[in-house]
């Protein structure tokens, strides 16, 4: 695309944005359906047709949760905060961003990211019972220019969203927020245990107005406390009472296992975290990593179903936004990691291509982060990828581990796991029953799924 073509495209898209934003300041129940015209207006017929039908729908139908969601951001969200999220959200990270990450796709033949993780510190305040970050320490940390030299990179290639891991990001939270500052453009996430979440951080935040919270809850009081001390369950709800008051948005991410997913998939959970204000919820799956995993946490065929059909039914009666990001790969078409959507780096700078997954080529104290998205094990992931066909097999090491021992042997690829770095093979042994015992229960599952979305693109295209 030419210099004159892309100004001339990036000019429509901010025009587009600003009249969506005069839109959002009015009432919703009149002003949104004016906003799907424009959006009708400005889009190919082609693009996100499904989406923009669906979102129609929950317009039209408002006795649903989804349009009871989105009133929950009007009333509940600083206004100028929403503002910004939704122009560096849809017009940087998602509509000029993704315009470059297709440039560069095509330019250099190699992954680029919608988002990218990075680990401020290794440091954390909290003693969790089989976490290493606090017997870690503070032993390695990305400085201010290391976060501002990879954004900055970041953006020539269209990338627009940032999300901090660790460690406990909020360690270093001066310098996140004046990375915030400087990046106005770009949204931040973090996730956290939110004990440093406070009165001035809140005022920071609604300054920058581009920094959101994810924060970890495991449970109710006696599992969160029972794994991360006492009292640190009253200080995490205190930390979303000062989040709410300010109407600043914020959401959980939560860890399930063998032990705690009948708990984190309950409909108590659900109400409590919409109480809490939460607006979304991410979900995870344990993942056996490193010297102190545990094999025993991973939840077994009959209870991974049990999440997977929880948090789908809850999508259609709770007015939260849930992702269960080993569940629902077919939304995104199977592994996200490799660079393809997202990639991970490290406090001690190694780009490795998923959060869960410690091995790597390339350090962005030595390279670029183009050159690190074109090292072996990248490009392994890039020809590789989906990974399966079946989108509830999409992980190379959960759910198709003799892929992963392929990709880091093929590509000498080192382990950079920070407390004990592993042979794959070690890794792989580990995950490989797992992947046995899930496959066939995959396979039946993964019928029905497909033949529920055929019957709801069916009726959309109606």
């Amino acid at each position: 695309m030419s210099e004159k073509t892309r100004a001339v495209k990036n000019n429509m898209q901010e025009f587009a944005i600003k009249q969506a934003l005069r839109y959002l300041d009015g009432n919703p129940r009149e002003n949104l359906p004016k906003l799907m015209n424009m959006v009708d207006r400005f889009l190919p017929d082609t693009w996100y047709a499904n989406q923009r039908r669906t979102f129609r729908k929950v317009l039209e139908e408002d006795d649903n949760n989804w349009y009871r969601l989105i009133m929950r951001v009007y009333d509940e969200i600083d206004r100028d905060v929403f503002k910004t999220f939704f122009q560096n959200f849809m017009l940087n990270a998602s509509l000029k961003g993704s315009a470059l990450q297709d440039e560069t796709v095509e330019k250099y033949g190699c992954n680029a990211p919608w988002a990218i993780l990075l680990d401020p510190t290794s440091a954390c305040n909290l003693h969790c019972t089989g976490c290493w970050a606090a017997e870690y320490g503070n032993r390695l940390n990305l400085t201010f220019d290391d976060l501002d030299s990879i954004v900055t990179q970041g953006k020539a290639i269209g990338t627009y969203m940032y999300i901090f891991t660790g460690g406990e990001p909020l360690v270093r939270k001066k310098d996140i927020i004046a990375l915030c500052e400087k990046h106005a453009d770009c949204e931040f996430l973090s996730f956290t245990n939110g004990t440093l979440i406070d009165e001035q951080f809140c005022q920071d935040m609604l300054r920058v107005k581009n920094f959101v919270p994810a924060i970890s809850v495991e449970g109710f009081e006696t599992a969160t406390d029972g794994r991360r001390g006492s009292g640190t369950f009253q200080k995490v709800v205190k930390a979303m009472e000062l989040l709410r008051a300010h109407k600043l948005p914020f959401g959980i991410s939560t860890c399930y296992t063998s032990v705690n997913y009948e708990d984190v998939t309950s409909e108590a959970y659900y109400d409590q975290m919409i109480d809490w204000g939460a607006l979304f919820v991410w979900y995870f799956h344990y993942m056996p990593v490193g010297a102190g995993a545990v094999p025993e946490l991973l939840p077994n065929p009959e209870q991974r179903t049990v999440v997977h059909d929880r948090i789908r039914g809850y999508r259609n009666t709770k007015a939260i936004f849930s992702m269960d990001f080993q569940n629902d790969a077919q939304y995104v078409g199977g592994c996200i990691a490799g660079g393809r959507r997202y990639l991970h780096i490290n406090a001690a700078g190694d780009v490795e291509p998923c959060v869960f997954i410690h091995y790597s080529n390339a350090n962005i104290h030595d390279c670029t982060l183009l050159e690190a998205l074109q090292s072996p094990i990248f490009m392994a992931y890039h020809n590789g990828q989906p990974f399966n066909d079946n989108m509830l097999r999409p992980c190379p090491m959960l759910e198709n581990p003799e892929l992963l021992r392929k990709m880091v042997k093929d590509t000498n690829a080192r382990p950079t796991d920070y407390e004990s770095p592993e042979d794959v093979d070690t890794l792989c042994d580990r995950t490989t029953p797992y992947a046995q015992r899930w496959a066939p229960v995959a396979e039946e599952l993964w019928e029905k799924d497909a033949a529920i979305y055929k019957k709801e693109h069916s009726q959309g295209n109606q």
